[in-house]
């Protein structure tokens, strides 16, 4: 039975369960007999397998935070293909090129095969039980203030041991990141809707309009809202709905507008309020509040601080009158400022005016598991990590699932306070600049042969609980998952509450089979019901609907100011493969051509035709991009879907590991001046002001489209005009 000090109700918790009431109440009256249990490990491939005949399992996708559910074909024991689950409430089937390309991740010959220990400039290959002996060490008489923990977005059972790991070193300190956050997102929407992240629904719309949110590229859940779009587009009531895009950088998004505006940098929320101050002068009920919110953004002013003309705003009200429901967007275009938060919050107060909550803004489904629940990152939680190091608070340094010293700007100095740590322990891939930083490496198992439960932030059809399963052997013999590595540590600490996992798959199938009931098992059979769930990879939960509420008040936008010595914004490109670079050293994502440039293996400065004239610069120059925290060289690329008052460079190249990735590109990530938004604190990705300028160099700029102008092998492939003749706020 359950010995004394260590009840049912702990057991739970230390699977998951503990703090919903639901799982208390499906785990039914049996008690946990601790060491009764047999549970057998995942460890030889299966003998059904025949040649030249191939086998399916569901899985879920590790490229990104989104938690596509996958379906991998595999053949004689080796992993071939990946697509999409059809019974996936999030992806229904589908699949992007970056989750395609996690196969390219598993096979990757440039993972770390064995625990490294740092000796002097170099380091040596240990075996785990060293490392571990080592961890443990280095730990004993370090208070849990000196610990801390930095990780990628995490949920699931990885959550639950991470917390529980942390909670037997007394540790609070888990530092959640990641380089390119809808942060700001987060807090507007809790504040105008009553919940982070409402569902938001794209296919109920008649007009969607949209401030940057590129969201058939990489905004939340981009094979989702694909997928809606398309539902979209075949309309409502017999009306093909409208899309409308706002942003002073062409999306993914905005290519497939049916009207692009470019907007000044940073004045989306003013143009915001501007919409709200006519739709009200055109007879749409304002309240007093809002009325008097919104009553300096007449039509002048806003032309004035935004370049969108009265006529495209007269056009726009019109449409948002005449099609209902709309639903109106905020992305990170508009968010990537000082006054981020106040540029979001005025783009949701349209969503209240218009009527749309409730519409097309939806109350969002709660599963009901909150220890399970997705632990989000966001670029503040660095800077406070940062902060301690430099003040010399930390001792000892996990990380995982993050590369900081890569994505954070040079400005915060992370790599010389990294250095006042004194012992780093690196859970890796790859040797990738944050590793390299620390004492101790542990090379992990890819996201194809490893185990866990991932719950998504944005749960777009019901709440849901997705199953990784390996879908072959380990390639390398001394990889390890994070659990496996986690469940090792916590039982340094806790070893009889954690003896009867022997690994982590024993612990994950204990903690679903714990909780049969509650996740719609009934009385299945144990085996039956892990059988089931395997084979589904989905488990489908009865959560909850969180109310929508919120408030239409706000803070207006300041006014941009402009910079002599520093006169362009930089907007960082956002792609749908690249994201922050984390998968740069895949080379299927390297070689696929950006949709918008074409431009493959480099990275380029995209600066409209009209700005580069002024300045004597054309397509091909290698030109320098100055801000106050450094400079990046790169070549020139003439691209009229950008405002003439900024440039852009796209993220994600410019390593300095990785046979696919060392040497393409460059880091813009290191100029970006340290300016955060006022009121969350994040980065303000897109309030970086550069200077431009050509050196003596020129290349010829590498693109599928050729560097003919549109010409291959001398024959037009596309109609193409000057881009001086193009107007691209017109119907496309």
């Amino acid at each position: 039975m359950i010995e004394s000090g260590f009840d049912r109700r702990d057991f739970l918790k230390v699977l998951g369960w503990g703090g919903a009431a639901v799982a208390l109440t499906g785990c039914g009256n049996t008690s946990v007999q601790d060491g009764k249990e047999t549970v057998v490990s995942y460890v030889e491939a299966s003998d059904y397998m025949i040649p030249g005949v191939s086998v399916y399992f569901n899985s879920t996708c590790a490229q990104c935070d989104a938690g596509c559910n996958i379906n991998g074909r595999v053949r004689e024991g080796r992993v071939l293909k990946l697509e999409g689950n059809p019974a996936s409430g999030i992806n229904h089937g589908k699949l992007c090129g970056l989750g395609q390309a996690g196969v390219q991740h598993h096979y990757n010959p440039d993972r770390v095969r064995e625990p490294l220990l740092r000796k002097g400039s170099g380091g040596e290959t240990i075996t785990w039980e060293a490392a571990l002996k080592l961890i443990n060490e280095k730990l004993t008489g370090v208070s849990g203030e000196q610990i801390a923990f930095l990780s990628g977005s995490v949920s699931g059972h990885l959550k639950v041991l991470l917390g529980n790991y942390l909670d037997s070193l007394s540790s609070k300190n888990h530092f959640v990141y990641e380089a390119i956050s809808p942060a700001v997102q987060r807090a507007a929407n809790k504040k105008s809707y009553g919940v982070e992240m409402p569902k938001f629904s794209l296919n109920k719309a008649k007009v969607i309009l949209s401030f940057g949110a590129d969201f058939l590229g990489s905004w939340v859940s981009p094979v989702h809202f694909s997928q809606q779009y398309a539902q979209f587009r075949k309309g409502v009531e017999g009306k093909r709905g409208v899309l409308v895009q706002v942003e002073s950088k062409m999306t993914l998004t905005g290519a497939n507008a049916d009207r692009w505006l470019a907007v000044r940098p940073g004045t989306e929320g003013v143009l915001a309020l501007g919409l709200v101050n006519a739709l009200g002068a055109a007879g749409t009920a304002l309240s007093a509040d809002v009325a008097a919110a919104v009553k300096d953004f007449d039509k002048a002013r806003v032309t004035k601080d935004t370049g969108v003309s009265g006529e495209h705003i007269d056009k726009l009200v019109a449409l948002l009158k005449e099609r209902t429901p709309s639903l109106v967007l905020s992305g990170n275009g508009a968010e990537g400022f000082a006054h981020g938060s106040q540029n979001a919050a005025a783009i949701n107060l349209l969503n209240h005016v218009l009527g749309n909550i409730g519409k097309t803004v939806e109350a969002p489904a709660v599963v009901p598991f909150p220890q399970m629940l997705s632990a989000n990152g966001n670029s503040a939680s660095l800077k406070k990590l940062n902060d301690g190091m430099a003040a010399g608070t930390y001792k000892v340094l996990f990380s995982y699932a993050a590369n900081p010293v890569f994505t954070a700007p040079a400005s915060m100095k992370l790599a010389d306070n990294l250095k006042k740590v004194g012992f780093k322990v690196a859970f890796a891939h790859y040797l990738d600049e944050t590793a390299l930083e620390a004492d101790l490496v542990l090379p992990l198992d890819s996201a194809l042969e490893d185990w866990g439960t991932h719950i998504a932030e944005y749960q777009p059809e019901g709440g849901q609980i997705s199953i990784q399963q390996p879908l072959m052997e380990k390639l390398h013999a001394n990889t390890r998952g994070a659990g496996d590595i986690l469940l090792a540590l916590i039982k340094q600490r806790r070893a009889e509450e954690y003896k009867a996992f022997d690994d982590y798959y024993a612990y994950l199938r204990t903690a679903v089979l714990q909780n049969k009931a509650a996740l719609g098992g009934g009385a299945t059979e144990d085996d039956t019901f892990w059988d089931e769930t395997l084979t589904s990879g989905i488990v489908k939960v009865a959560g909850t609907t969180a109310a929508l509420s919120g408030s239409t008040a706000i803070t207006a936008p300041v006014s941009m100011a402009s910079d002599a010595q520093y006169p362009l914004f930089l907007i960082p490109g956002i792609t749908a493969n690249l994201r922050d670079g984390r998968h740069a050293n895949q080379p299927w994502l390297q070689e696929s051509p950006d949709p918008l440039t074409t431009i493959v293996w480099d990275s380029w400065v995209e600066i409209h035709p009209k700005k580069a004239a002024e300045l004597g610069i054309v397509e091909g120059d290698i030109v320098e991009v100055t801000s106050k925290s450094g400079s990046v060289k790169a070549q020139a690329y003439l691209f009229p879907g950008i405002h003439p008052d900024a440039i852009s460079i796209p993220l994600g190249r410019g390593q300095s590991w990785g046979r696919y990735a060392k040497g393409y590109g460059v880091n813009p990530f290191q100029i970006l001046d340290a300016v955060f938004d006022k009121e969350t604190g994040e980065l303000a990705i897109n309030d970086t002001r550069v200077q431009i300028k050509k050196t003596s160099k020129r290349v010829i700029v590498i693109k599928d489209e050729g560097s003919g102008g549109g010409k291959q092998f001398g024959r037009k492939i596309a109609v193409s005009v000057s881009s001086n003749e193009v107007d691209l706020s017109k119907e496309v």
